[in-house]
C-alpha cells in the first residue's frame, strides 16, 4: 500500500507459520481485507515445505513484517516472539491454517474500546481440513470469568484481541500444556473479566494433527493446566468434569 504511515498501526496481527504452504495464503488474504490500521506479523517457525513461497507475493504490501525463526521453536515461542516486535495498541492472533470474516477486527476493536477491555474473543466456524464449513457455530459468553474459564476454554487463539501492553506482561509459556488457555488465565487472574462478541467471525480449521485434534492429549494438557494454575486434585477434578461436559457439548 503505497504511502502506508505505520506510526498509526492500531492492531498488531501475529500469525505463527510451521509447514502450513496449503493454508496461509487465505489467512494472509483475510487479515488485509481487514479495515483497520494494521501491521501483519508473520513469524515463520523453520518451515521446511512451500510456506515461504507462498507468502513471498504478500510481501511488497507495507504492512507485512516477515520474520524466519533461526530454528524450529514452537507456537509458543513464535508467538511470543511476535508479541515483542508489536507496535499496535492491540494484537490479535491468527493461525495460519485459519482465516477470518472482513469485518472481524473492526467489529472487534469496537467491542473492545467501548468495554475498555484487555481481552475479547469472538465466536467461530467449524471447517474441515479442505476448509469446508460445516455451519457448525461454537459461541462464546458476552462476558468471561477466571472461574467461568476454567470450566472450559471458551476463548479461541484465532478469535482473540488482547491489550499489547498486557501480552507482553503475560507471555504464552509451557507449551507442552495448552499455553494459549494458561495465558487467558493469568490474565483473568488479574484482569477479572474478558468480553465475547458471538459472531463467527473466525473460521476455524479442524486438524486431526493438532493437539486440540486430538481428544485425550488435549484432556490430560487440560487438566495439566489446571495443576500447573495452582489448583488442588479436588478443584482439578472438578473444573475437568466441567470441561468434559462442555466438550461433549461443543462438538456433537
Amino acid at each position: 500500500m503505497a504511502g502506508y504511515n505505520m506510526e498509526k498501526v492500531v492492531v498488531s496481527v501475529v500469525m505463527p507459520a510451521y509447514n502450513c504452504e496449503k493454508y496461509i495464503a487465505q489467512a494472509i488474504a483475510s487479515v488485509l481485507k481487514q479495515n483497520v490500521s494494521l501491521e501483519l506479523l508473520i513469524i515463520d517457525d523453520a518451515s521446511t515445505d512451500g510456506t515461504r513461497k507462498q507468502i513471498e507475493p504478500y510481501l511488497s504490501d507495507e504492512r507485512i513484517i516477515y520474520t524466519v525463526n533461526e530454528k524450529n521453536c514452537g507456537v509458543a515461542v513464535s508467538r511470543n516472539r511476535g508479541v515483542s516486535m508489536a507496535r499496535g495498541k492491540y494484537i490479535a492472533f491468527l493461525d495460519a491454517d485459519d482465516y477470518w470474516t472482513e469485518d472481524k477486527l473492526e467489529r472487534q476493536l469496537a467491542l473492545m474500546e467501548e468495554k475498555q477491555a484487555v481481552l475479547s474473543s469472538t465466536a467461530r466456524e467449524l471447517m474441515n481440513e479442505r476448509g469446508e464449513l460445516s455451519g457448525k457455530i461454537i459461541s462464546v459468553p458476552n462476558e468471561i470469568t477466571y472461574r467461568q474459564l476454567l470450566k472450559g476454554n471458551c476463548i479461541n487463539t484465532s478469535g482473540v484481541m488482547v491489550l499489547t501492553s498486557v501480552a507482553k506482561q503475560y507471555p504464552m509459556e509451557q507449551e507442552h500444556l495448552h499455553e494459549d488457555y494458561i495465558m487467558w488465565l493469568r490474565i483473568l487472574q488479574e484482569y477479572k473479566i474478558a468480553y465475547g462478541l458471538n459472531a463467527p467471525l473466525l473460521k476455524y480449521r479442524l486438524m486431526e494433527t493438532s493437539k486440540s485434534g486430538n481428544k485425550l492429549r488435549s484432556a490430560k494438557m487440560t487438566f495439566g493446566v489446571y495443576r500447573y494454575m495452582g489448583l488442588n486434585i479436588i478443584e482439578s477434578v472438578y473444573y475437568f468434569c466441567w470441561y468434559a461436559i462442555k466438550g461433549v457439548i461443543k462438538y456433537h
